[in-house]
């Protein structure tokens, strides 16, 4: 009886996690739509579903969590249990994560990807200003950017 029990707790707490409208996504679109950048949101007809789409810059803006894209900094950390799960769920995510930005890249579209990290966490730096370059970075003519914590 516990198994089923925590089962059922396990699945409603991977409900509870929002795959958009997140609040570091919900902080970068303010930021940019105070700047005066428009964009269209979570475009499905894009691979990957980019965050953030501004077809007239022809550029991309992914907002990643660091847990769930695997990202290299402090705030990411292997789950202790069901370890062969996590490694293969989080492995698809980096998988899909190449996949979408090479054939976005290929069809001519620019992509910027800002780390949960650069958001929130010891490292993060000062908003005001990664949110300037992210601005910057739209308007410019530059291939890619990433913006993540120190």
């Amino acid at each position: 009886m516990a198994d089923v029990h925590d089962a059922a707790t396990r699945s409603r707490n991977m409900a509870a996690i929002r795959g958009s409208h997140t609040k570091p996504e919900l902080l970068v679109r303010r930021a940019l739509h105070a700047a005066g950048l428009r964009y269209r949101l979570h475009a499905k007809d894009l691979p990957g579903k980019p965050d953030l789409v501004f077809p007239r810059h022809r550029a991309v803006v992914f907002i990643n969590g660091c847990f769930w894209h695997q990202h290299d900094c402090h705030l990411f950390r292997w789950p202790a249990t069901r370890e062969e799960f996590w490694r293969t769920k989080i492995g698809r995510n980096v998988d899909n994560d190449a996949k979408a930005v090479a054939i976005l890249r290929e069809a001519g579209w620019r992509v910027a990807t800002v780390w949960e990290c650069a958001l929130k966490g010891r490292t993060r730096p000062d908003f005001s200003v990664a949110m300037l370059d992210l601005a910057t970075w739209i308007r410019s003519s530059e291939n890619m950017i990433t913006l993540r914590g120190a």
